[in-house]
């Protein structure tokens, strides 16, 4: 393999949802927070006519390595790999390719590398964080490019690009509606980010919710004014009931427990499940420290909002 000179480096930022999960899809607003965590992709040229893949987890270790011919990417459809990250990538570079189809007609190949700042599991935004940079690199619509890949609201694709808290709507044609907003809560040092070490598959979890789905007009529209009231709030208490009022909405439209009633009925603050339910981090409201509350239920991994979110 000979080696180019020219390399280009590509960011983009994790993300979490503070409201309106699931319901977003239907056109809810929701707030989102882009992270201090993200992803990097760094491309290179070389001699020969293929992509050269590594991918990098954060303590720098590979976790996926391949390779594979631009004909590979071109008819994807054909691409027969029982590997389903390498599938899945090529997946996604065909998708690129029919949006810039000048792509793959360089006379030299590319060496790739991505490089994750947080731990995969965690459930920041691996695959949205990654789809936005490749967006980025070959100058193409990234939320064209999550359709036609993974799918979605977007909403992760809107943080992945913004350094500030957003709130994300799609409108009637599910075109997606971004504003930055003013979220700094003078409340943020009881704002507590626990992971529950259980990694939820967000498709599947996208898929149970559109096989569960009533009638959501009157849900939707007040998702959408909690989360108005949330960029509103002047304090603590007013923001923990607009969470307990939030949580029960989904917990009945999901015909699930809260995270609070199934792991930590005991605890006394405010606990408000992010993303997937069931899985990755929720965000904890409280007066007093958690973190020996949360370490003697056995979860470990405990970040304060300053280390957490992008600010």
């Amino acid at each position: 393999m000979t080696y180019m000179v020219n390399k280009n480096t590509f960011y983009s930022n994790g993300k979490l949802l503070i409201t309106g999960e699931y319901l977003v899809l239907n056109g809810a607003k929701a707030l989102a927070l882009p992270t201090k965590f993200g992803q990097y992709l760094r491309v290179a040229s070389c001699a020969e006519k293929k992509i050269f893949w590594t991918s990098l987890d954060a303590d720098k270790s590979v976790w996926f390595e391949t390779e594979f011919t631009f004909e590979e990417i071109r008819t994807a459809k054909n691409f027969q790999e029982e590997h389903l990250i390498k599938h899945t990538l090529v997946e996604i570079l065909h998708q690129a390719h029919l949006q810039n189809p000048n792509f793959l007609t360089s006379e030299t190949g590319y060496i790739i590398e991505t490089e994750v700042t947080f731990p995969r599991n965690w459930g920041l935004g691996t695959s949205s964080t990654l789809i936005n940079n490749i967006a980025q690199w070959l100058q193409i619509d990234a939320f064209e490019l999550l359709r036609k890949s993974f799918g979605g609201s977007g909403y992760d694709i809107a943080c992945a690009s913004n350094n500030f808290p957003i709130t994300y709507q799609l409108d009637e044609n599910e075109k997606p509606i971004v504003e930055v907003v003013d979220f700094y809560p003078k409340y943020k040092e009881n704002i507590y980010f626990v992971y529950l070490n259980k990694k939820q598959n967000s498709r599947h979890a996208i898929q149970n919710y559109m096989n569960k789905q009533q009638f959501l007009t009157k849900k939707t529209a007040t998702i959408s004014e909690i989360t108005n009231r949330m960029l509103l709030s002047p304090n603590l208490e007013t923001t923990k009931d607009l969470l307990v009022h939030h949580e029960i909405i989904l917990s009945d439209i999901l015909e699930l427990e809260t995270v609070k009633e199934r792991l930590f009925s005991d605890f006394k603050g405010t606990i408000k499940s992010l993303g997937a339910w069931g899985g990755d981090f929720v965000m904890v409201l409280s007066k007093e420290n958690p973190t020996p509350y949360f370490n003697s239920k056995g979860y470990e991994t405990i970040l304060t909002y300053d280390e957490m979110i992008l600010v």
